[in-house]
C-alpha cells in the first residue's frame, strides 16, 4: 500500500474507533490520538518530499500509485503529491489536530460531532492525494455532506437557514464542476484511444480549444464557489456565523483551499489556452471579491460576521494570485491558502472561546477584554496583526508575494486590478485595529464580564500551536517557497504553450 494512503485509512480507523467509544474521555483520547498521528505523517512528508527533491527526484508528481477502480470507464484510484499538495494537507493536519482541542466543550451528541468532523478531514485529506479527476471529485463531496450536519445540528443562530444555504450553493457549484470533469475527460483522446481521468496522463494531451473554451469557465465557477468568489460567496458568511468553533476553523482553513487547490490543478493545468484567453473575465470578479470582503467586514458588528467577510477577501486574493498565471504569483497564491488557513482558524478559535465567556458576538457589547483575558487578547491582536500583514508573519509573505507577481504584467488592466486589490490591506487594517480597539481596550462596560476567567490549557495548546506557525513562515519562509515554486513548472509550461 502506497504510504499517502494512510490520510485516507487513519481517519477511517478513527471512524471505527469513535463508533465504539462510550464516553466523552474516549472520543477525546480517539480524536487526539488519529489527529496527532496524522499531523506526525504531515510532517514526515514535508522532509520525506524536500529529501527527494535535494536527491535529484524532479518527477512531476512523487509516492505515486495508481489502481483499477471502475474498468468500464478508466477509473483508478490514482494518488501523488507535489509541494502544493504537501503543503495543503500539512496545513489541514494542523487545523484537524487544533480543532480537536477547540471543540473540547461540546457536550451534545460529542462522539456523533466528532465522528462528521472526522468524515469532513477524511474528504479533505483524499482530495488533496487524489490525481484522478473522479477519485478527487468523490473526496470534494464526502469534504461538503458532512457541513450541512454539522452546521444544522451543533451550529448556533440561524443554523438551519445557514446550513440549507451552504449545502444548495456547493451542490450548484459541484454541478458545474462535473459537468466540466466529464467534457475534460470526453475529449481526454482527441486522437483516438482510452479516456482517463488521470490529470497526469490528461495534462500530456491538448484538449481541443472550442472545448476548452466551454469547459474551462464551468471547471472555475465550479471551484470557485467554493473559493467564495464574486457573486457566489454568499453561502461563505452565513455558514460561517453559525457553525460551531472547529468547524469554522476547517471550513475556512481548509475546506475553503479545496476550490484554490482545484483551480490550480484542474481548471489551469489541464486547459492552459482557455485560462490565458478568458482569465481577465474572473481577475474581474475576483478583484470584487477581494476589496467587496474588505468592506462588508467593516460595517459588520458581529465578530464572527466580520472573520467571514475577511475571509471573502482573503480567499478572493488566492484566486486572484492564481488567474495571474506567472510563476511568483501563484507561489504567492499557495503561500496566502496557508497564511489565511492558519490565521483564519487561529480567529474563529478565539472568536469560539471569547463567545464562550462573554455569551456574546456583538463588538458593541464588548469593552476592556485586555483586563479580565490577558492572555485571549493578545492572541486575537496577533491574528490581526498576521491578518494586515505585518512583517514577521505569515500574511505579509504571502501578500507581497501575490502583489508583486501580479504587477510583473506590463499591461494597464492586470496593474489597474493589482492597484485594486493592494488598497485591501488599507481597508483591512481600517476593521482588524477597529475591533481590536472595540473590544480589547477601554473600560469595562459590562460588570459581568469582571467575573470571567482566562483561556484553560486545552484552548491555550491550540492558540499556541497556531501563533507559532504562523511566526515561523513569516521569519523563515523561504523552504516553502521554494517548494511551491519549483511544483508550479509543470502548470508554467502548459501555459506557456
Amino acid at each position: 500500500m502506497n504510504f499517502l494512503s494512510l490520510f485516507v485509512l487513519i481517519p477511517l480507523l478513527m471512524l471505527l474507533a469513535l463508533v465504539v467509544c462510550r464516553n466523552i474521555k474516549q472520543v477525546h483520547t480517539v480524536s487526539v490520538v488519529g489527529s496527532g498521528a496524522i499531523l506526525v505523517l504531515s510532517a514526515y512528508l514535508v522532509f520525506a518530499f524536500l529529501g527527494e527533491r535535494a536527491a535529484g527526484n524532479d518527477a512531476e508528481m512523487l509516492y505515486t500509485d495508481s489502481v483499477m477502480w471502475f474498468a468500464p470507464l478508466n477509473i483508478h484510484y490514482a494518488v501523488g503529491v507535489d509541494g502544493i499538495s504537501v503543503a495543503m494537507l500539512l496545513l489541514s493536519a494542523i487545523i484537524l489536530f487544533t480543532g480537536v482541542f477547540a471543540s473540547w466543550t461540546i457536550e451534545n451528541q460529542t462522539k456523533e460531532y466528532y465522528m462528521w468532523l472526522i468524515l469532513l478531514s477524511l474528504g479533505v485529506f483524499g482530495f488533496f492525494i487524489s490525481i484522478d479527476l473522479f477519485t478527487m471529485f468523490m473526496f470534494y463531496e464526502i469534504a461538503l455532506i458532512p457541513m450541512y450536519l454539522l452546521i444544522g445540528i451543533w451550529g448556533s443562530g440561524g443554523k438551519e437557514y445557514a446550513a440549507m444555504k451552504l449545502t444548495l450553493m456547493l451542490m450548484g457549484g459541484s454541478a458545474f464542476l462535473l459537468v466540466g470533469i466529464l467534457g475534460i475527460y470526453y475529449n481526454s483522446a482527441p486522437e483516438g484511444g482510452l479516456y482517463t481521468m488521470n490529470i497526469l496522463e490528461i495534462s500530456k494531451v491538448m484538449i481541443p480549444m472550442d472545448a476548452q473554451r466551454l469547459f474551462f469557465p464551468l471547471t472555475f465557477v465550479g471551484f470557485g464557489v467554493l473559493g467564495a468568489m464574486f457573486p457566489f460567496h454568499t453561502w461563505s458568511p452565513d455558514g460561517h456565523a453559525s457553525a460551531p468553533t472547529a468547524v469554522s476553523m476547517l471550513h475556512a482553513g481548509v475546506l475553503m483551499k479545496l476550490g484554490g487547490y482545484g483551480c490550480f490543478r484542474v481548471a489551469i493545468f489541464l486547459m492552459p489556452q482557455a485560462a490565458n484567453e478568458l482569465s481577465w473575465i474572473f481577475i474581474i470578479l475576483t478583484g470584487i471579491s477581494v476589496v467587496y470582503g474588505a468592506f462588508g467586514a467593516i460595517v459588520q458588528k458581529d465578530l464572527k460576521y466580520i472573520n467571514a467577510y475577511s475571509s471573502v477577501s482573503h480567499c478572493g486574493l488566492v484566486l486572484f494570485a492564481i488567474l495571474m498565471l506567472n510563476q511568483t504569483a501563484m507561489t504567492g497564491a499557495v503561500m496566502q491558502m496557508l497564511s489565511h488557513g492558519l490565521m483564519t482558524a487561529l480567529f474563529f478559535a478565539l472568536i469560539g472561546m471569547i463567545y464562550g465567556r462573554t455569551h456574546t458576538r456583538d463588538i458593541r457589547e464588548m469593552s476592556g477584554l485586555m483586563k479580565v483575558m490577558p492572555f485571549l487578547a493578545v492572541c486575537y491582536v496577533i491574528a490581526g496583526l498576521a491578518s494586515l500583514g505585518l512583517p514577521g508573519l505569515s500574511g505579509f509573505v504571502a501578500e507581497m508575494t501575490v502583489f508583486v507577481g501580479a504587477w510583473e504584467h506590463q499591461d494597464m488592466f492586470h496593474r489597474v486590478f493589482t492597484v485594486i486589490a493592494c488598497c485591501s490591506i488599507v481597508i483591512t487594517a481600517v476593521y482588524i485595529l477597529r475591533v481590536v480597539g472595540k473590544i480589547l481596550y477601554g473600560e469595562v462596560e459590562n460588570k459581568h464580564h469582571l467575573e470571567l476567567g482566562d483561556a484553560k490549557w486545552h484552548e491555550r495548546f491550540p492558540v499556541v500551536i497556531l501563533i507559532v506557525v504562523i511566526a515561523g513562515i513569516g521569519m523563515a519562509p523561504l523552504w516553502i517557497s521554494n517548494m511551491i515554486g519549483d511544483s508550479l513548472n509543470p502548470i508554467i509550461e502548459q501555459l506557456a504553450k
